[in-house]
């Protein structure tokens, strides 16, 4: 809009002030037009001549005039077609803000709802464990909530342990039909015997990287084809200080 008024403005003072000068020449016009009809035969060529210099000059000043309306008429065209274009963009963004900001809600509804069936459960040295995921939302759920670091575990029956973080682990045996594993860990140099434990619990360790508060293995998944458990390593936000 201010560049339509920009262009009204500048062609507003242009057009004017030749109307002015149109308005100056067709008086001289008639001037000259009057001196002929009155004036002898030499003057009277002299004046014609003159009225005819004065009248192509009106008329390319007409024609000047004309030319500007044109060009100012297709400027504020093309503005228009523009600022309509940039409507329509804006307005397709407004649509997709406002889509984006629906699944937003709707996420973050479903986190909160997701967060809320989480249970908590005492580990297996008798503290009180965070909230525990049984499965891959539920885990995605407690990453969003950003409370510990957590990492996937997929430990297969082998004989070389796996490293996950900055501790190892060995799977020495599995109990398909009562869901329990027996793993080793090694942290700090020092090796654990976790026998016998259930799936979904929440087996704990202390290391000096964690200080006072513990590691957790959670395993949701016992499988016999591979011979394999799967589930997470949940770890403290906070370093210990040394």
């Amino acid at each position: 809009m201010n560049a339509v008024s920009n262009l009204r403005d500048t062609s507003a003072v242009s057009t004017n002030a030749q109307m002015r000068h149109i308005e100056t020449l067709k008086e001289e016009l008639a001037a000259a037009r009057a001196q002929a009809l009155s004036s002898s035969n030499q003057v009277k060529v002299e004046a014609n001549a003159h009225a005819e210099q004065i009248r192509k000059q009106l008329e390319a000043e007409q024609a000047q005039v004309q030319q500007k309306v044109a060009a100012v008429t297709s400027e504020v065209s093309d503005v228009k077609q523009s600022a309509n274009a940039a409507n329509a963009k804006i307005a397709d963004v407004s649509t997709d803000v406002g889509s984006v900001k629906t699944q937003v809600t709707a996420t973050q509804e479903e986190l909160q709802k997701t967060i809320a069936d989480l249970k908590s459960a005492k580990g297996d040295l008798g503290v009180q464990s965070g909230l525990i995921a049984t499965n891959h939302n539920e885990l995605d759920a407690l990453r969003k909530l950003g409370e510990r670091n957590y990492i996937d575990v997929k430990l297969a029956k082998t004989k070389q342990p796996q490293r996950f973080g900055d501790i190892t682990l060995k799977l020495t045996s599995i109990d398909v039909k009562k869901n329990k594993y027996t793993v080793l860990v090694l942290a700090d140099d020092k090796q654990t015997e976790k026998k016998d434990k259930s799936i979904n619990e929440p087996v704990q360790f202390y290391t000096a990287k964690g200080g006072h508060i513990p590691y957790e293995l959670v395993i949701n998944t016992v499988n016999k084809k591979p011979e394999e458990i799967i589930g997470y390593l949940s770890t403290p936000k906070v370093e210990a200080t040394r």
